[in-house]
């Protein structure tokens, strides 16, 4: 069956990111559907990136849409950061980092 959403795990990530590029007051709309589908690789189960990735739905799943969206969007991209570097590590690199200019 056809994916409405997306479904996979970078996939998502990716979805995901994508409304965190839009202003605040925007990129909430919709953004919970990409957590319908997202699914964590095994590989990632009890690591750091299976408690970030919990962190990340819980953060964009309990937003009450108008209240505090700039202060959330925030939030979230700081915990899509901390998540794609943790990624990074599991997967072998040894000093990942997003940037100064996140």
């Amino acid at each position: 069956m056809e994916s409405q959403f997306g479904r996979g795990f970078v996939t998502n990530l990716v979805l995901i990111a994508k409304h965190f590029g839009l202003p605040p007051d925007e990129a909430w709309v919709g953004v919970a559907d990409h957590i319908t589908e997202m699914e964590l690789p095994d590989r990632f189960r009890g690591t750091p990136v299976e408690e970030l990735t919990m962190n990340l739905r819980k953060r964009i799943l309990w937003h009450q849409a108008g209240v505090m969206d700039k202060e959330d969007a925030a939030e979230v991209v700081r915990a899509l950061n901390r998540l794609v570097v943790a990624i990074d590590r599991e997967l072998g690199i040894q000093d990942p980092q997003v940037g100064k200019y996140d």
